[in-house]
């Protein structure tokens, strides 16, 4: 059975601690206790490390040893529509167990009034929720989740871009994507899909349009069976 992973703010001559709420999560709900050995990260780097101190609020570490980190195949980066919180809550836990490397929130024009004001409130709560999912999915480090920004702010993506539209006669995600892609940007629009005016801006603006088959899917079901297509593709070539 695999070691649980926790990720700490620092690892300095030689030890680590984690102090607080965290804390009292390893040792009241995990139940860590000094002697255990477990795995943590700095989010750079991933040792192996005893437990010298566990009391209510802080737990403390010794490394015993560096841990090889085993780098993502493809880099992905999520840029997600706003929808209901608490599905995009869900969108950030399952894009951070897929390996996505950053979110970026995005308002578009379909997007419910009053979530991109509402969003820069709930970026903290996205980032926890990265954390812990990454902690739980052994990730060595976690996504960057970003402020939300406007559509126009996303325009030419530094990676491949495929922008998600249920527009007929695309091409399919999994046919277009590079041979040997290393890195890949997907947007997926709101709940309703994209403006005619949407539509027209994102081609020139650095995004493709591409189709996820058929049937209507939700964003957020959307998102994660795009990010695993790009995934498995990764993987397959690589």
């Amino acid at each position: 059975m695999a070691r649980r992973r926790f990720f700490v703010d620092k690892v300095a001559r030689g030890g680590a601690e984690v102090c607080g709420d965290d804390a009292l999560h390893l040792t009241r709900v995990l139940r860590v206790e000094a002697g255990e050995t477990y795995e943590i990260s700095d989010n750079e780097r991933v040792y192996l490390a005893e437990v010298t101190l566990a009391r209510k609020n802080r737990v403390e570490f010794r490394t015993i040893e560096e841990l090889p980190v085993d780098e993502p195949v493809v880099r992905l980066t999520l840029y997600a529509a706003l929808i209901k919180f608490d599905r995009f809550e869900w969108i950030v836990e399952k894009a951070t167990e897929l390996g996505v490397e950053t979110i970026v929130p995005v308002d578009t024009v379909r997007c419910e009034k009053g979530l991109a004001q509402a969003a820069e409130k709930r970026v903290e709560r996205w980032r926890k929720i990265a954390r812990e999912s990454s902690q739980q999915s052994r990730r060595a480090r976690m996504p960057v989740i970003e402020d939300p920004r406007q559509l126009n702010d996303v325009a030419y993506p530094v990676s491949t871009g495929f922008a998600l539209d249920e527009k007929p006669g695309l091409p399919a995600l999994g046919a277009v994507l590079p041979p040997g892609s290393t890195a890949v940007s997907l947007l997926v629009g709101p709940e309703g899909g994209w403006t005619d005016a949407e539509r027209e801006w994102l081609p020139p603006h650095g995004w493709t349009g591409v189709s996820l088959g058929r049937q209507i899917l939700r964003a957020e079901t959307a998102a994660i069976a795009a990010l695993s297509v790009v995934a498995h593709a990764g993987y397959k070539g690589a």
